[in-house]
């Protein structure tokens, strides 16, 4: 970083007055935290303990034949507890709230997981919980928000502006305004003021740190790319940072929707629909017109329509470290279909964005290489979506019989 909370052009911590103190609060907390060569070893026990950590390294061995080229191996993030990454963000975030002393946590989710993370997190501690949710997700999602209140969280769906997860953002930081001497905001991805990019960078680290040493243990060799799909960046930055300093291709792979040229999709590092600009507390590449308004977003992943992407990502893009590529929503659903057909696999529908993309360079690649897929997240949470992307006509007599006998 060249200054407090920057990755070169990108970052920072722009902030109203008022949360000035508790974001000085936060950040000195995280700072004394990795001081303390107590606290990852207090961090790696819970997640080994409480969320099955460290997560297997599957070589995919159908899927390696069925291209000819490259040997896939999946990062199994999807056994995590809570069926994604997230949960190692969110129990780290939740050891500094107890830290803090706080006794509230408020969390955005879009796709769900993030917020059934929280919501699992607040329960182990006993926090109060609150989680905002826009409207479109919480219908498209409707299994999370079921669980997430199960657990005991609050879910409040967002009903303005787009009713997606900008918008969630939105709330939870006017919450917090209102909130913070008890609160903490679980932002949920690499993005956000400072220290929020590095903070859940650090916590998401824990996948890069096993996948290196199981991919040489497996392999001897490092691989020639890794793949993660992209959101706000926190699944990507986890896997990445075991490679920053090695000779390996980091791909992150965004939201193509419909196609890049047709309005509808969340691409902001590989499209012409993105520029720089200053939103959300900070800097980075944003969808927004010449005027700097928001544009709308599409993705078929709930978790992938974000506006914005982490400084830290846009910083890797400017400086020819990474590759950002996109993947359309029909690529996408192929590529959980063979996953699902060819190894038994059901990636979330945004882990299956990095899988299309590495479909579709695997057979390019030398045999004797290798190269790694994040599956972040498990795919059951995605059945309504997927379900109907495939016209399922059992799956939709399963349903109509449902909405018949609530109705009767």
């Amino acid at each position: 970083m060249l200054k407090r909370g920057y990755f070169s052009n990108f970052g920072g911590a722009f902030l109203p007055e008022v949360l000035t103190a508790t974001f000085d609060e936060l950040e000195q907390v995280f700072e004394d935290a990795k001081a303390d060569p107590g606290f990852w070893k207090e961090y790696e026990h819970v997640m080994s303990t409480y969320s099955c950590r460290p997560t297997p390294l599957t070589f995919a061995e159908n899927l390696t034949r069925h291209f000819g080229g490259a040997k896939i191996y999946i990062k199994r993030e999807d056994l995590n507890h809570t069926g994604a990454h997230k949960a190692n963000n969110v129990m780290g975030q939740g050891l500094l709230v107890k830290r803090m002393g706080k006794s509230r946590v408020i969390a955005e989710t879009g796709a769900g997981q993030h917020g059934v993370a929280t919501a699992t997190m607040a329960a182990r501690y006993g926090f109060d919980c609150t989680i905002y949710m826009g409207e479109v997700d919480v219908q498209r999602q409707r299994p999370n928000v079921f669980w997430m209140q199960r657990l005991g969280a609050e879910v409040i769906p967002v009903k303005d502006g787009t009713r997606i997860l900008k918008d969630a953002i939105n709330e939870a930081f006017r919450d917090w305004v209102s909130n913070m001497e008890h609160t903490h905001y679980v932002l949920g991805t690499a993005c956000g003021p400072h220290p929020f990019p590095e903070m859940v960078s650090y916590f998401q680290s824990i996948i890069g740190k096993e996948v290196r040493s199981q991919i040489l243990e497996a392999q001897g060799c490092l691989p020639k790319r890794v793949y993660a799909c992209v959101g706000g960046g926190s699944n990507a930055m986890g896997l990445f940072s075991g490679f920053l300093n090695d000779p390996v291709q980091l791909v992150g792979v965004e939201a193509g929707g419909h196609g890049l040229n047709s309005g509808k999709h969340a691409s902001r590092l590989c499209s012409q629909d993105a520029s720089v600009g200053v939103a959300q507390g900070y800097k980075t590449y944003f969808l927004q017109n010449s005027d700097g308004q928001m544009l709308d977003t599409h993705s078929i992943a709930a978790g992938l329509d974000y506006v914005g992407v982490s400084p830290i990502l846009a910083d890797l893009k400017e400086n020819g470290r990474a590759r950002f590529e996109a993947a359309t929503d029909s690529e996408v659903v192929a590529a959980v279909d063979l996953a699902m057909r060819k190894e038994g696999l059901i990636p979330a529908l945004e882990s299956a964005h990095a899988f299309a993309r590495a479909f579709q360079e695997a057979a390019e690649m030398n045999p004797e290489d290798s190269l790694i897929i994040n599956q972040s997240g498990r795919g059951d949470k995605d059945i309504f979506t997927v379900a109907d992307a495939f016209n399922d006509p059992a799956w939709q007599q399963f349903i109509k019989q449902k909405a018949e006998q609530y109705n009767a």
